[in-house]
């Protein structure tokens, strides 16, 4: 056998790397998109397998969101979703031969995709640990994610067959570092149990709510506070603040809402673990708790509302 059909044969080894990349990027996307259409509310419903709506309490928690304000909302997830579509965007252009192996830009390339996926499996070892110790829940598609980071981080090793592996090493110990830093920094940042240091108001309070309620609102919060339907809420939640949104400023007034906060203002925290609430916003109908922001219509539906549900 000649030294030229071994490299052939070599090469030829090395294609499945680029597919398995390719089909768990494409996974990555579906997983990361359908989360944040769902944090839209383009999803009405997202079947988490596990229990006690794991997926609802890690989503809806402050760890879940990566930008909040009036105007803009942006999940966490979406940021993943970022990163698998540059991932497989990458692995297309290695395995589409639109640039050859002998350029310099198609080593650049192995290089980003190993960078991205070294920094995408650090934090994603990040949120499991803030998963499993804060927020105590378990979520199939935050873990999903992190298996196909970490194996996507395997498969660029395998793949890209670094000739300098001390090059390989420490560049992805810089990514590493840098990427678990600024994790943590960012996670202690929207710490629930550190809301005395990062909020300026004395009183631990809701923003106030700016829609406005229309009569078709306004009477169906009443059915829900004459049905006894409870929200659970937490001063700090951007998710609890999106479902009063939806009601209304005088149609919330109307609604029976508990504080869970435990710093929060006329919090009934020991209630809310007696409850065993997990997520917020989350809602007692008929003594069954549901989690996560739920649309007015789906409310209706869920408590047999017979009135009014022109909502729009």
């Amino acid at each position: 056998m000649s030294l030229n059909t071994i490299k052939i044969k070599n090469e030829k080894s090395l294609k499945w790397p680029k597919i398995l990349i390719a089909i768990l990027s494409t996974i990555g996307i579906a997983d990361t998109s359908s989360i944040t259409l769902k944090n839209w509310g383009l999803f009405n419903s997202l079947s988490c397998p596990g229990i006690n709506n794991g997926c609802d309490a890690v989503l809806n928690s402050p760890w879940g969101t990566l930008i909040k304000t009036d105007q803009l909302n942006i999940p966490l997830s979406f940021a993943g979703l970022l990163t698998y579509s540059t991932i497989l965007f990458i692995i297309l252009i290695l395995s589409l031969k639109i640039i050859s192996p002998k350029q310099k830009i198609y080593k650049y390339c192995w290089w980003l995709l190993y960078l991205i996926s070294c920094g995408s499996s650090v934090f994603s070892i990040l949120l499991i640990s803030i998963m499993i110790i804060k927020i105590k829940s378990f979520c199939f598609f935050c873990l999903l994610s992190a298996i196909l980071s970490f194996s996507i981080f395997i498969l660029t090793i395998i793949g890209a067959r670094f000739d300098n592996r001390e090059t390989m090493f420490y560049r992805g110990l810089i990514i590493a570092f840098t990427v678990l830093m600024g994790g943590l920094i960012w996670s202690n940042q929207v710490d629930p149990s550190r809301a005395n240091e990062i909020n300026f108001s004395n009183e631990r309070v809701s923003p106030p709510i700016t829609t406005v309620s229309s009569k078709q609102k306004i009477n169906f919060a009443k059915f829900l506070r004459d049905n006894n339907v409870v929200m659970y809420s937490a001063y700090w939640c951007p998710h609890c603040n999106d479902q009063k949104q939806l009601f209304g400023k005088k149609a919330v007034d109307e609604l029976l809402i508990v504080e869970c906060a435990k710093d929060g203002k006329d919090n009934n925290y020991k209630l809310c673990q007696e409850k065993e609430i997990e997520g917020f916003p989350s809602w007692e109908i008929n003594n069954q708790i549901l989690s996560g922001t739920i649309s007015l219509n789906e409310l209706a539906e869920m408590t047999s509302y017979n009135g009014d549900i022109n909502f729009e």
